[in-house]
């Protein structure tokens, strides 16, 4: 076993379908990989989301697990790290992101909108212009609108020129409806502080273009990063790479 190299994935586009459960051969993959190398989630969601089955599971299977992009850090089952967003920010400061974003969305025509516009995390705030209680029809119909009309293109570029060097803010594309709100540093970047005893840290994630979730830790010079396109892309660096 290669014991100080760590493979890192993003979730969502990368070991799965959005917001679906890691299929069989994703997960026979990665069980020969542990053999090899130790493994880790990192993702914006919470754990729940992330998980998308029992939470012991996925705690269970990854040596490592960072939710919202490490500002809550599981290694080996135990929580090490919980930062918190209204901490750093303030209530007022809070609000003033929220309702603005809030009166931005009612103003956009969209395919269709739903329910839970605004998610409020530990690390981050997650905005959602269709709304995250949207069907897994609707939210691909809202990912292919947004492909050709920029919706969360031009949305990060206000939120950044309004609220960015303010309030030392970052706006990140995340998944496919959604923008992830955070300080600047609480990018993916975040979780690489827990990872000193490893020699060589890979990364593995598909929104890997500036703007994307996956960009910073994309970019970073510790890692050794991959951009794929889907699971089925990162299966085949996974054996092409440490041949299992």
């Amino acid at each position: 076993m290669l014991s100080k190299t760590i493979c890192l994935f993003d979730v969502d586009g990368t070991l799965t379908k959005p917001r679906l459960v890691i299929e069989q051969d994703m997960y026979n993959t990665l069980t020969r990989l542990k053999e090899k190398v130790t493994v880790g989630l990192v993702g914006g969601s919470d754990l729940i989301k992330i998980a998308e089955s029992p939470e012991e599971e996925v705690l269970n299977f990854f040596d490592y697990v960072f939710t919202e992009n490490g500002l809550t850090a599981y290694v080996k089952g135990k929580i090490v790290n919980c930062e918190s967003i209204l901490l750093k920010l303030g209530e007022e400061t809070c609000q003033e992101l929220i309702n603005f974003c809030l009166s931005y969305i009612s103003k956009l025509k969209l395919p269709c909108k739903r329910g839970q516009f605004i998610e409020f995390r530990n690390g981050m705030i997650n905005v959602s212009p269709v709304g995250r209680s949207c069907s897994v029809q609707e939210r691909i119909e809202f990912f292919e609108f947004d492909k050709k009309h920029k919706i969360r293109e031009a949305f990060v570029k206000i939120l950044t020129e309004k609220f960015g060097k303010k309030y030392g803010l970052k706006f990140s594309i995340g998944g496919q409806i959604s923008i992830d709100v955070f300080p600047i540093g609480w990018d993916k970047t975040y979780c690489l502080k827990f990872l000193d005893n490893f020699d060589k840290i890979y990364f593995f994630g598909d929104r890997t273009n500036e703007g994307g979730n996956d960009y910073e830790i994309y970019s970073h010079a510790a890692t050794n990063a991959y951009n794929v396109e889907d699971p089925k892309d990162t299966i085949s660096y996974l054996k092409s790479l440490f041949e299992i």
